[in-house]
């Protein structure tokens, strides 16, 4: 009998206390003044209206994309967005920098693997290294020349930690910024959110997933009662908006069972501190929540630390999402990083 199986009990006690402990943590934010929600009138379906296309991974798998702004437009930002979430967890980026950058900016929007309205992958293709290959792709048939600046948040970050270490030559030619929110170069902290999924139950989801996915999607109800709640309650640090956190509670739930277990294993273990070395010189920003209970504040830290050319901002009582949580404070770091982007090489005009 394994070490595992024989602490099955004491390890099913403990999740459920570190899970009744965030979410009466997210029952206090989601009542505190719910009369009063400034989001009340949002188009959270703003990004529905952009302009759509696919691209097709190296494996096959169609990713859907949204642009905005001019195809030659002399810079283009790629958003990479996190871990059961899709492209419009970019929202409020998305509806100030167009504004802010008008036809001097393309963006570009993709839902990852399994996310979203891409297609789903095998699971074995839920690797940071994979996807990493499909932010290449994204890159080279959204943006063949010219410079571009990467933006990532959590599993996105990784994400882009992923490419740099697997396309060293892409990053030296055509990267000249990135913008880093939330992330770990390695794997996610045994005090987060792993530790409150480390438990026989989900073992069990995991084994599920690779032998007989139907049925933990037949399943999916008693597997959300179980992840759902950590990944809500770890969202944000302060109290938002109702209509905020519907909406990435939202997000939350159509993300499938089998994309959210699929990836656990390779968010714990992965390992990008090859990357680094490829980044070092690369202008970039690096910025987290303190109250962030997935990846905490520390990782940003030393992620920033072995960055020559980085920004550290700390984001005060911010939680996970916290380009939803805080939008200005992102939405100004991601500006800040675009400005350095050379004016002699891209012409520009960003103000």
């Amino acid at each position: 009998m394994s070490k595992r199986t024989r602490l099955g009990v004491p390890a099913v006690v403990g999740s459920a206390l570190a899970i009744g402990s965030l979410v009466g943590a997210d029952l206090v934010r989601s009542v505190v003044r719910r009369d009063l929600d400034p989001m009340a009138g949002e188009d959270f379906a703003l990004m529905d209206a952009d302009r759509a296309r696919t691209v097709c991974t190296d494996d096959g798998v169609e990713l859907v994309v949204r642009e905005v702004g001019p195809a030659d437009a002399p810079v283009t930002v790629v958003f990479v967005h996190g871990f059961c979430l899709d492209m419009t967890s970019w929202h409020f980026q998305r509806r100030a920098l167009a504004q802010r950058w008008g036809d001097g900016v393309r963006m570009v929007f993709y839902d990852q693997r399994g996310h979203g309205a891409s297609e789903s992958g095998t699971s074995q293709s839920c690797t940071i290294a994979q996807l990493g290959d499909d932010l290449s792709a994204v890159v080279e048939q959204t943006a063949p020349t010219g410079p571009v600046v990467l933006v990532g948040h959590s599993m996105g970050g990784m994400t882009i930690l992923g490419f740099a270490s697997r396309h060293a030559d892409v990053v030296a030619d055509r990267v000249r910024g990135v913008v880093l929110l939330s992330t770990t170069t390695v794997g996610l902290s045994r005090t987060g959110l792993t530790a409150s999924l480390d438990n026989p139950v989900i073992d069990a989801l995991r084994f599920a997933v690779r032998t007989s996915p139907g049925t933990v999607q037949r399943a999916r109800g008693a597997a959300r009662r179980i992840i759902t709640p950590i990944l809500r309650a770890a969202s944000y640090g302060t109290a938002v908006s109702p209509s905020v956190q519907r909406f990435s509670n939202g997000i939350l739930d159509r993300t499938s069972v089998v994309t959210i277990v699929d990836f656990l294993r390779t968010l714990e273990v992965h390992d990008e501190t090859a990357a680094l070395d490829v980044l070092r010189d690369v202008p970039a920003v690096v910025l987290s929540g303190d109250a962030d209970m997935v990846i905490p504040f520390r990782a940003s830290r030393t992620l920033a630390d072995a960055l020559t050319d980085a920004e550290l901002v700390r984001v005060r009582r911010a939680g996970h999402l916290v380009q939803l949580e805080f939008p200005h404070v992102v939405t100004e770091a991601i500006d800040r990083c675009v400005r350095r982007v050379p004016a002699k090489q891209e012409q520009a005009h960003v103000g």
